[in-house]
């Protein structure tokens, strides 16, 4: 979007104050609007949305100059609900999403300014988002138990907020548009769990026990129908190879394990049939990860074909796009468990 100067100093100011619209008194919250899509045609209606985000952005700002942490979570998903919505504004998202990720944004920023405690740690599917991926939110909500989320609460607080994000982009243009939030998302994901395994001493505070709880998690993804090596998408195996390095980088001992298989839904061949496929494919991974120098005895598996769907891809057409969009049920999740 091209930008001019403002005419008048003075004309800026209205339009700023055009935008906001403060509710007086007590715990009552600052509500910013952005201009309705139809307005945004002027330099001046875009200067003055711009002039909102700086506004927000300065309140979060300020919660950390007043000393709350970045890592801080709810600061945190603050801050990655501000970038979301700056992001689709930019790119001219014509729907409501900029505005309720703003306010999701601000409605923490109140909660912080006005010593909220507890601050709900919901995150609201905005925009009627799509939920995708329901193992990176069990994934999420598992890291909110455990000791180690002191560490996490930064990659946590973004990784949901992202899940939202490609929800969104999945309603609006399906899972082509979707896709790479997803992988932020996972990335994430993987990230906020080596943070909570590491987290160690806080130089603040006391030391804090390193997470006992899940395994290092990896996903290798099959082509439709097939479960042999060469049908691996091959950017999957390096979720496995980063897990590996991990373990040798952390010096940690790995316990042992577990490969499930799975499949998508498309039931063309019968229920059995994907059971058997789901097999296979945890067979594959078997050997690629003997290959890989991990000892066959600490290897187990099992395979569960179409029972657990984590992507449902509804009304996704035509069949290309649909396939491509069930990939992530075509998996073994390969579960790397480490010695306490």
């Amino acid at each position: 979007m091209t930008l001019s100067p403002m005419k008048t100093r003075s004309f800026r100011t209205l339009l700023a104050a055009a935008v906001l619209t403060v509710v007086a008194g007590g715990t009552n919250a600052q509500q910013t609007q952005l201009n309705p899509q139809a307005k945004r045609i002027t330099d001046e209606a875009i200067h003055a949305d711009l002039e909102s985000y700086e506004a927000t952005q300065g309140r979060i700002q300020a919660l950390n100059d007043g000393g709350r942490p970045i890592r801080d979570y709810h600061l945190s998903k603050a801050q990655c609900w501000l970038d979301v919505s700056f992001h689709e504004y930019t790119r001219n998202d014509r729907s409501a999403f900029p505005q309720e990720a703003l306010t999701e944004s601000e409605k923490l920023i109140v909660d912080m300014e006005n010593g909220v405690s507890p601050i709900p740690t919901d995150t609201a599917l905005v925009n009627d988002a799509k939920y995708l991926r329901a193992d990176l939110w069990q994934r999420l909500k598992v890291i909110h138990g455990t000791p180690g989320f002191a560490c996490a609460s930064q990659k946590v607080a973004c990784g949901e907020v992202e899940l939202v994000h490609a929800g969104n982009e999945f309603n609006q243009q399906q899972w082509r548009h979707s896709k790479p939030y997803i992988q932020i998302a996972e990335d994430l994901v993987n990230e906020a769990e080596t943070a909570a395994r590491l987290c160690g001493v806080d130089p603040a505070g006391p030391a804090v026990p390193p997470i006992a709880a899940g395994p290092l998690i990896a996903n290798v993804l099959f082509e439709f129908d097939r479960n042999g090596y060469k049908d691996i998408r091959t950017y999957s195996l390096e979720s496995v190879d980063r897990a590996l390095a991990t373990i040798a980088a952390e010096k940690r001992e790995l316990a042992g394990v577990a490969l499930v298989g799975h499949a998508d839904r498309m039931q063309g061949k019968g229920f059995d049939y994907n059971q058997a496929l789901s097999e296979r494919r945890a067979e594959t991974v078997r050997s690629l990860l003997i290959g890989r120098g991990v000892p066959a005895d600490k290897i187990r598996f099992e395979y569960r074909g179409d029972t657990q769907q984590v992507q449902q891809c509804d009304g996704v057409k035509p069949r290309a796009a649909l396939l491509e969009c069930l990939l992530p049920n075509r998996r073994v999740e390969v579960q790397f468990e480490l010695a306490q």
